[in-house]
């Protein structure tokens, strides 16, 4: 009976060392994920006025030519 509950308890514990390996894995892989979805996320507001600035100077451009003709 002794060598039955060591046999079972060490099979326990080998599948919950996988487990929490595949877990660990998972929680890294996420973490990965949600550090470049903020990295984007910070971005955007620089790149919307980065467009902006470049729609103004192309209306800068149309009127200055514009006013060339």
């Amino acid at each position: 009976m002794i060598i039955t509950n060591i046999s079972s308890n060490k099979k326990i514990e080998t599948t919950l060392r996988i487990q929490q390996a595949v877990t660990d894995t998972k929680i890294d892989e996420l973490t990965r994920e949600v550090r470049l979805h903020n990295n984007f996320a910070q971005k955007i507001p620089v790149l919307e006025e980065q467009i902006r600035e470049l729609k103004e100077q192309v209306q800068k451009l149309e009127k200055q030519k514009g006013d060339d003709k």
